[in-house]
């Protein structure tokens, strides 16, 4: 008797979190990934001056590899590249060593 009452009760549960839910007034991202909200924010144009590139290449010597030439094209979508990553021996690029002034 208890086990059929766990097992009704998880059914109910499971029921309960798969029921559509209406949310009314406002745009939820995922529901339609192939069409853009219509009230959804658009970038324009991107401004990559020289502190960007400066930050985009921390770590880097020159001459520049022909490989980096991607972020000539690069927009303002995220890319793991311009941002810190792992610390200690994998920082080949010293983004996480204090700057001195």
């Amino acid at each position: 008797m208890r086990r059929r009452i766990l097992w009704a009760v998880a059914a109910a549960i499971s029921a309960g979190m798969v029921l559509p839910v209406q949310v009314q007034g406002s745009e939820i991202a995922g529901l339609y990934p192939a069409k853009r909200p219509e009230a959804a924010p658009v970038i324009v144009e991107m401004k990559k001056d020289a502190a960007w590139y400066r930050h985009a290449l921390t770590g880097v010597e020159q001459p520049y590899p022909a490989s980096l030439r991607f972020l000539e094209d690069q927009g303002a979508w995220f890319t793991p590249f311009i941002h810190p990553g792992m610390t200690g021996p994998y920082d080949i690029r010293g983004w996480h060593v204090p700057h001195q002034h």
